[in-house]
């Protein structure tokens, strides 16, 4: 019982500075969350008194603290030998569990969370403590979507000394700043609060952390040898990552820019605008996605259309020698659309496109749209898609076997998709060293379409009515094609100790869990068919297969195209077989914005010709026909996208 009134009923967390408890107040009658803010194995006799002095300081400043997004602290307890803070009891789980369960969220979702932990961090700051332990596991995310920052346990005030323990900086490693290694260093402060952060959202879009290792040392070690990690599903939470993860402090992103950002990538109208007079410090320049190795050739052998293109009136700031991007405080904050020189790298993820007004602005001064020949939809000829876009973004899979892979010997992208994206390229115009591929995921498509990340998407995506339509939330592509059709089917694995399943029906019959990419023409339609759905469905193909193969996951089946499940087969000798297909067939389209007459007029004149000619026999046979065991390729789809183009 503490101070007659907490009756401490069960432990419910653990951690270097104690227990919280599930205790009942006896005077008010609900559960609360107890816990201790001293570790009293790490004192002294001699320090107990100051030790307790400043626990109490603490306490007091954290209980300031109101936000939705930060944990409500109800009551602050001393005993003889412990100050305990009285907190409000949460049902949720811990961001930590949840990305255990779905390993990658959706950007739109780790934007909303990253955004709800910022909100709180500012109001946590704002009370002059510094939080020092931010990551998944200290961030609770209820069922209604609210994020709320829990753990402050090892809190501190801004500019207090460094508090250690046996010559060891507290936190946990991966997730500590690189300037709290320093043995000169302050001590923790909010810009380190807001590395953790860049961490995190690292964390929920890539499905890992940036920098490994259990031990500091390996942390630094990592951080010091790669401080620019890869991207591939970051999308347009890439430049907030990249701003949050500057080594140097005093050029990371600031809180205010970083809220902004993260509203931007939510494309919040309300979102409040920092400072931006010549004068202000802490702002972020327009950052694009960095290769993992400036050594190396560009995927795709795609070449930056030029890094001068970044403003060259701003002097580069002083950095790491290490970084292979030099960042640093620039007037402006905006990135992607407000930005029309942006230095693009064609890196592990996304690329931060130009904000131009593409063909839409091209549209409402009245021009027609012309072909690759000159010819179009409204007759004569008129400017070209090339004359105002000297890249051409394209958006595939890397991890489609057959169909689109990312070597990461050659450091390029291969397979049909990505043969059929040089062949429409060349229609239009473009050299090879003129394209650029970036890596989308299944249910961040449209949303790179939309942003502007990409000009088109070729990335086995289907041709559905509800994608050419808006739905709420959502946003709607338009398409040319199909170019490839392909039929439904299951992947199961070889051998199952637990199932005999010989075809789909012993799926839908024995109720066993069937995992698909998230936002697949699959998640909607297999459920109506009586199939039995993975809890979560993760937003890649390549996810579900590497549940397929985890012996002690429950996924016993992945649901995808057969061209998908026949690349992964190859992959996987003697691990999976396929099943026979099912009903449907899924035509592959190449996506854009709609509103682009110019673009698609061209790329259904590449497809004619293309589908027209040998060259789409020769890609089938260079990268299908030895998946599926037929040198003759299927029969030409009708392009049916492209009438009146």
């Amino acid at each position: 019982m503490i101070d007659g009134r907490y009756e401490l009923l069960e432990p419910i967390g653990s951690g270097g500075m104690g227990e919280v408890w599930k205790a009942h107040d006896r005077r008010l009658r609900r559960f609360v969350a107890v816990k201790g803010l001293l570790d009293r194995n790490a004192m002294t006799a001699g320090t107990q008194t100051a030790a307790m002095q400043r626990a109490r300081r603490e306490a007091e400043a954290i209980a300031k603290i109101e936000h939705q997004n930060v944990v409500t602290v109800h009551d602050q307890v001393e005993t003889d030998n412990q100050v305990w803070i009285v907190m409000k009891l949460l049902e949720a789980r811990s961001l930590a569990d949840l990305l255990r369960g779905e390993r990658v969220l959706a950007v739109p979702r780790a934007a909303d969370i990253g955004l709800q932990i910022l909100q709180g961090l500012r109001a946590v700051h704002g009370a002059s403590v510094v939080h020092r332990d931010v990551k998944p596991g200290n961030v609770l995310v209820r069922d209604d979507g609210l994020a709320i920052l829990v753990d402050f346990g090892i809190a501190t005030f801004e500019g207090a000394d460094r508090v250690t323990r046996s010559g060891s900086v507290i936190g946990t490693p991966p997730y500590l700043a690189p300037e709290l290694f320093a043995p000169a260093s302050p001590g923790p402060t909010p810009a380190s609060d807001l590395w953790a952060l860049g961490i995190t959202l690292y964390e929920m879009a890539e499905g890992r952390v940036p920098f490994g290792g259990r031990e500091v040392w390996e942390v630094q070690e990592n951080i010091r040898q790669s401080p620019e990690p890869p991207l591939r599903y970051a999308g347009p939470l890439a430049p907030v990552i990249q701003g949050l993860l500057i080594t140097d402090p005093r050029e990371r992103l600031d809180a205010a820019t970083a809220e902004a950002m993260l509203r931007e990538v939510l494309d919040d109208p309300a979102a409040p605008r920092p400072a931006t007079s010549p004068g202000a410090a802490n702002t972020h320049p327009p950052t694009a996605v960095s290769t993992p190795n400036p050594s190396t050739p560009l995927r795709g052998n795609a070449v930056p259309p030029s890094a001068s293109r970044a403003n060259p009136s701003v002097p580069p700031p002083p950095v790491a020698p290490s970084a292979s991007v030099r960042r640093g405080r620039y007037g402006g904050w905006k990135v992607a659309a407000a930005v029309v020189s942006v230095a693009l790298l064609a890196g592990a993820g996304w690329l931060v496109a130009q904000g131009d007004g593409g063909d839409e602005a091209g549209s409402a001064q009245g021009q027609s749209q012309g072909s690759g020949s000159g010819s179009g939809k409204g007759g004569g000829t008129e400017e070209r898609w090339k004359d105002t876009h000297p890249t051409l973004e394209i958006g595939v899979k890397d991890d489609q076997p057959g169909l689109s892979m990312f070597d990461e010997k050659t450091r390029t992208y291969k397979g049909y998709d990505i043969d059929l994206a040089y062949a429409i390229a060349e229609s239009m115009g473009y050299d090879r060293g003129e394209v650029a591929f970036t890596t989308v995921a299944t249910d961040y498509r449209s949303t790179a379409l939309k942003t502007k990340q990409v000009d088109l998407v070729i990335a086995s995506y289907s041709i559905t009515d509800d994608r050419k339509t808006a739905s709420p939330g959502g946003y709607s592509v338009d398409f040319a094609g199909p170019y490839y059709e392909a039929s439904r089917g299951f992947l199961v694995r070889e051998k199952s100790s637990r199932y005999t399943i010989n075809d789909s029906s012993d799926l839908r019959d024995l109720g066993v869990e069937v995992c698909t990419a998230r936002a697949s023409t699959y998640e909607k339609a297999l459920p109506e068919q009586g199939f039995t759905m993975a809890e979560s469905q993760p937003n890649t193909y390549q996810d579900c297969l590497d549940r397929l193969l985890d012996p002690m996951s429950d996924v016993y089946a992945v649901a995808s195209d057969d061209i998908i499940l026949a690349g992964y087969l190859k992959a996987n000798p003697g691990k999976v077989r396929r099943l026979e297909n099912i009903q449907g067939a899924e035509g592959y389209g190449v996506a854009m914005r709609p509103g682009t007459p110019t673009l698609k007029g061209e790329v259904c004149a590449a497809l004619r010709t293309i589908l027209g000619s040998k060259t789409w026999e020769d890609m089938y046979t260079e990268n299908l026909s030895g998946l599926v065991g037929d040198k003759n390729p299927p029969g030409r789809p009708d392009l049916t996208e492209c009438e009146g183009y």
